[in-house]
């Protein structure tokens, strides 16, 4: 086991808050409900042998609540002879409440050697960790909107399973290499989407969170799944494609009904259910390089309108290798076969 294992948690205070609670039947996680899953997630870790977290500061009192749960945490820790939590400490760096705080956390997490992070968040949080991530595999827990990238899992299994990953008690099928979507935009910095590229008609990012099928011109998926919330479920209902597997899918849309090949009653997010036209779809190969149709409007990455893309401007997408992720599932069927659990036969 190794002694001075070390494990980052990002927990995105913003997520799971955007307009489709307003718009849409999304929830609401608050702050004490993120606090309490981070609790869970460090007494996965402390039971695993993990010694010490490394956690990005947070604005909007999810600190606050977090050590409230982890004062009310220390008695019953005692009363049940329960593992120690690792030791917490909170990254010392300004806060700007943007994405580039996620990013920085990241930096230091990695400079600091932390062989695993846990990120709280929506698909937007987990793209922007994932650009900065390299290598460090991440254990994805839902906290957002639609969650089309990371699991809903119970903190404390998942806390396990990346405890064991860090103390290298994982077993070979431990990680995932998922895909990812690499998108060029002119002379911008290449951007990177994790599950979904969708390009909009629509002029300007407003309020980012993209929730209504018209106007949406072109889609672009990393992987298909019927059951997802968003714009990649459009994909899912017309050519289901698993995780990792090697394959993406082009997608085109039309609000015209007589260019419609086929009319889909879609998922598009928590509670809306709304008619799609489908113009065509086609499989998307790695490492394939698509150029989307001219135009003008905006360019969201998982589902969220990033980039105001104006008349001219080349948009390019290729399926690509994305981060790695830890299968829960596998490393607690492998911990379960060697006895990794056990504390005395």
């Amino acid at each position: 086991m190794a002694q001075d294992s070390r494990v980052g948690i990002v927990a995105n205070p913003a997520s799971g808050r955007d307009i489709r609670r307003l718009v849409a039947g999304a929830s609401v996680f608050g702050n004490a409900d993120k606090a309490g899953i981070v609790l869970r997630v460090m007494a996965g870790l402390g039971a695993a042998g993990v010694r010490r977290a490394l956690m990005m500061p947070a604005f909007d009192g999810l600190s606050a609540a977090l050590e409230r749960q982890l004062h009310a945490h220390e008695s019953a820790e005692r009363h049940h002879n329960a593992a120690p939590l690792p030791d917490l400490e909170v990254l010392p760096m300004p806060l700007t409440g943007t994405a580039a705080d996620s990013v920085r956390a990241v930096e230091l997490m990695r400079a600091a050697g932390a062989s695993v992070i846990v990120v709280l968040g929506g698909d937007g949080t987990h793209r922007v960790v994932a650009k900065a991530c390299g290598d460090v595999p991440l254990c994805a827990l839902s906290t957002g909107t639609n969650n089309a990238f990371p699991e809903v899992r119970e903190g404390t299994v998942a806390g396990l399973a990346a405890g064991l990953v860090a103390t290298g008690r994982a077993g070979g099928g431990a990680l995932r290499r998922e895909l990812a979507l690499a998108v060029e935009l002119g002379d911008r910095e290449p951007e990177l989407a994790l599950i979904d590229v969708i390009l909009s008609a629509e002029p300007f990012t407003g309020a980012r969170a993209l929730w209504r099928g018209s106007g949406v011109n072109e889609l672009f998926v990393a992987c298909a799944n019927p059951s997802a919330v968003g714009f990649s479920s459009i994909a899912g209902l017309l050519e289901p494609l698993p995780r990792a597997a090697g394959r993406g899918l082009h997608v085109r849309l039309t609000d015209d009904p007589a260019r419609a090949e086929l009319v889909l009653r879609v998922p598009l997010a928590p509670g809306l259910v709304a008619p799609v036209g489908v113009a065509g779809f086609r499989t998307l190969e790695l490492g394939e390089e698509v150029a989307a149709a001219p135009g003008s409007g905006c360019v969201a990455f998982d589902g969220e309108r990033e980039i105001e893309r104006r008349p001219g401007k080349r948009v390019t997408v290729r399926l690509v290798p994305g981060p790695l992720t830890i299968d829960v599932d596998a490393v607690m069927r492998h911990a379960a076969r060697v006895g990794a659990t056990r504390l005395r036969e």
